[in-house]
């Protein structure tokens, strides 16, 4: 038990660490990223989410949090999670290719007052890049939250945070805990009185 005990206080040790660095490094960044969104929703635009395994899961949450609420009853905050309709997903694996799964959706359903983020712990997802080439494409600007080293997203993307660690769940903690920053400062941004 002894050892368990350690094993989970690491864990939250480097979990914290990793936060650290974060904040160290990538808060002008997280800002800024919030200021586009932030400018893009106010000005009739929405949110274009997208990534593979647990990085569609997130894709997933901020779109619940910006079309349901992070913490005020205010109105729908407009965001898609092009991870979630299975029927697009599959037909266009099926006759494309899996690679194209996300880049036939921005080019059907994005505009350039809209911004696009795509997450892939890797960097290397090949999905997000051809979506990211589709955003840039129709004007749309385009945020990348990476992990490692960035992989080639990070020379792909407009603006990129990369969060520094070789380990997926520490990568998807930094994901998370940067999405809900994105949240908050959009809610408060777009419904400041609520």
């Amino acid at each position: 038990m002894d050892s368990l005990r350690k094993e989970i206080e690491q864990q939250l040790i480097d979990s914290a660490k990793i936060k650290d660095i974060i904040r160290e490094k990538y808060t002008d960044k997280i800002l800024e990223t919030a200021q586009l969104m932030i400018n893009a929703l106010k000005a009739g635009g929405k949110l274009l989410l997208c990534g593979n395994g647990g990085s569609a899961a997130d894709s997933q949450h901020f779109a619940a949090e910006m079309v349901g609420r992070l913490k005020k009853n205010r109105g729908a905050i407009a965001a898609i999670a092009m991870t979630t309709d299975t029927s697009i997903i599959t037909a266009i694996g099926n006759d494309y290719s899996y690679d194209e799964i996300f880049s036939r959706q921005v080019e059907a359903l994005g505009a350039p007052q809209d911004v696009f983020v795509g997450m892939s712990t890797s960097g290397n997802s090949e999905n997000v890049s051809l979506a990211i080439k589709a955003a840039k494409a129709k004007g749309i600007p385009t945020v990348a939250l990476l992990g490692k080293t960035g992989g080639k997203l990070a020379n792909e993307a407009d603006h990129v945070i990369v969060v520094p660690s070789m380990i997926s769940q520490r990568i998807q903690e930094g994901h998370i805990t940067i999405i809900h920053i994105w949240c908050d400062l959009i809610e408060e941004a777009l419904f400041p009185n609520d």
